[in-house]
């Protein structure tokens, strides 16, 4: 292998005719002058004897094909392998043409594909193309994981890729990226598996129902019992806002997440509000309100106080009356009806039930919290439960620097599917603006946001902006394709690839390193919920309805048409309405199924057992 063409500090041409290189592959240049630089493959050719080297003049030029001459390649006869390589860090100068290329030993790239140990660091996956790099890697990092492929599962072959958790002090925040069936979701659990080990609090807004954890694959390695290491809240019956606790900005944020608020609305909150008022004497005050300004009138409204003997119908209609007296003039009637409606919407839906509590226990017990509920009310709750969680956290810094005294709480990680959902590009929600808050400042109180979507493209530049390490799964969006490329390092052969990633396969872009890593996701330890194929579903309950039914008519064959009547009678004593038309037709499947044979006789058709 030798180094071919004219060259730069950076990128330059090898050929071989003995081994053919591979996209992503590590090798070092020896050059003389410079001594050893480890450089990357970022392209990849073979050429043979059928296809003349000189019809690509995009990748080989003439400076290439002559330097292959010069070093003895006979480039008209022999297969030659080309490689376009990139020097992980740039040279003083020039490669010097003619340098040999071999692969590099373990330790002479250790540093540069490993920022973390086993310890400290999460164990995603390995990097790609790196198997001649395992014959004298540490037997510490060999036979960690599996890897799922089309084939199964397949032991652990390649270097592993361990991302550095602590790296994010400094470089916070990621971006899982991915279309549809790329892996996005199977490679946040492969995450969230490794943040359990590492018993690092976390808050996972789950709006697929999908990010559960009680089951085992039968193919894990480590055999951890994940079930007490995360506990799953379902919103609106497990967890959710006490209404006595929140404050102005809190019922704001709430019912701006259940329909944007006017702002005359937004000045009947601040003017009718009160904090440490319960829900029910809240309502109270609205529908009273609301009443009295049906009515429309003092003079009216003390007619009304007038007409009531009954005391407590009296002191009802006192107490509306000097609300109005009060808030009419600041509070129009559709605003204080509107704030209503969002109110009862709310609490419909159940988020003033409960409080939040299991979520704080969970994340000070360093448990990975998972909260599951529809995305629309996410949104809603995740307004209020990430800005307490959020100042909870910064208000232990803040006090911890003026050396006050103060309750820990301890820094989170916030994760969460459908990111641009809560953050969207274009128009403001109220979700968003803590995002962008923690995303901006986070890191100084350590909190930190992992952001997965498919439409990267539809996730706020702001935020966008601040996620330091992208892990991009398979894209084919040209749009999403373009807002990666101008937030990652990416090369354009990379970019090209995105279309093409296999499921798992992922592009792992940090800022800490400087470059982009091609990865595979590790095999998943624990089961997805949503695994089984929709199709093998609905065959197997078919087939189970089969079974059911050929149970209930066991008895009975062989069936003549005749007694179908006496079946469906006998059916009915049991409790089973079911019409004569569906038991013959159900017959006809088990014929179809090859299970019962029809017989045509002259008292009409006849089904026996096959």
């Amino acid at each position: 292998m030798k180094v071919v063409g004219i060259t730069s500090q950076q990128e330059f041409f090898i050929g071989s005719n003995t081994k053919n290189f591979r996209i992503n592959e590590y090798l070092i240049v020896e050059d003389k002058l410079q001594g050893d630089l480890v450089g990357e493959v970022v392209e990849a050719n073979t050429y043979n004897r059928y296809i003349p080297l000189n019809i690509n003049g995009d990748f080989v030029d003439s400076d290439v094909l002559q330097s292959l001459r010069a070093i003895g390649y006979n480039i008209d006869e022999e297969t030659i392998y080309i490689a376009k390589i990139r020097l992980l860090s740039e040279a003083l100068y020039p490669i010097e043409t003619g340098s040999d290329i071999r692969v590099p030993k373990f330790d002479e790239v250790k540093k540069l594909l490993m920022r973390s140990n086993l310890k400290d660091g999460l164990v995603i996956g390995s990097i790609r193309n790196t198997e001649e790099l395992t014959a004298d890697m540490d037997g510490q990092y060999k036979d960690l994981f599996n890897i799922f492929s089309d084939d199964g599962y397949t032991e652990q072959s390649e270097v592993p890729f361990i991302y550095d958790i602590r790296d994010m002090h400094q470089y916070p925040h990621i971006g899982i990226f991915g279309g549809s069936g790329s892996g996005k979701s199977y490679g946040l659990r492969v995450l969230l598996e490794e943040l359990m080990k590492k018993n690092i609090p976390t808050i996972v807004l789950d709006p697929h129902y999908e990010m559960t954890f009680e089951q085992n694959t039968e193919n894990s390695k480590s055999k951890i019992d994940y079930s007490n290491r995360y506990t799953t809240l379902h919103l609106g019956t497990d967890i959710g806002v006490k209404f006595e606790d929140i404050n102005v900005s809190d019922l704001k944020n709430l019912l701006n997440a259940a329909s944007s608020l006017t702002d005359s609305m937004n000045n009947a909150v601040d003017v009718l509000f009160r904090g440490k008022s319960s829900l029910y004497s809240f309502f109270d005050k609205l529908n009273m309100l609301t009443e009295a300004q049906e009515i429309g009138s003092v003079d009216k409204l003390r007619e009304r106080v007038d007409y009531e003997s009954n005391p407590e119908h009296k002191k009802a209609w006192e107490k509306r009356l000097k609300l109005y007296e009060t808030y009419d003039k600041l509070c129009p009637y559709s605003s204080v009806k509107g704030i209503l409606w969002r109110l009862k919407r709310l609490d419909n839906e159940g988020i003033f039930q409960n409080d939040v509590k299991p979520v704080i226990d969970g994340l000070q017990s360093g448990k990975l919290v998972v909260i599951q509920g529809n995305t629309r009310i996410l949104q809603v709750f995740s307004t209020y439960i990430l800005n307490n969680l959020y100042q909870k956290r910064r208000a232990y810094k803040d006090a911890a620097f003026k050396k006050m005294p103060a309750d820990y709480f301890p820094p989170f990680i916030i994760i969460t599917d459908e990111a641009h959902n809560f953050a969207p590009k274009g128009y403001d929600s109220p979700s968003k603006s803590v995002l962008k808050e923690i995303s901006q400042e986070g890191r100084k109180y350590g909190v930190f946001l992992v952001l997965a979507t498919q439409r990267p493209t539809l996730l706020d530049e702001t935020i966008t902006a601040q996620l330091n390490s992208k892990f991009i799964f398979r894209t084919v969006r040209a749009s999403d394709i373009q807002t990666i490329r101008e937030e990652t390092d990416l090369t354009a052969e990379e970019s090209k690839r995105l279309p093409y990633l296999q499921t798992g396969d992922v592009f792992v872009s940090q800022s800490s390193l400087g470059r982009t890593i091609s990865v595979r996701v590790r095999a998943s330890e624990t089961l997805s919920p949503h695994t089984e194929n929709p199709f093998d579903e609905l065959n197997s309950r078919t087939k189970q309805d089969i079974e059911d039914f050929l149970g209930k008519i066991e008895k009975y064959l062989p069936i003549h048409e005749n007694d179908i009547l006496q079946m469906q009678q006998d059916f009915s004593s049991l409790g089973i309405n079911i019409d004569r038309s569906v038991i013959e037709n159900k017959l006809e499947e088990l014929v179809k199924n090859n299970i019962l044979e029809k017989e045509s006789t002259f008292l009409g058709n006849r089904y026996i057992l096959k």
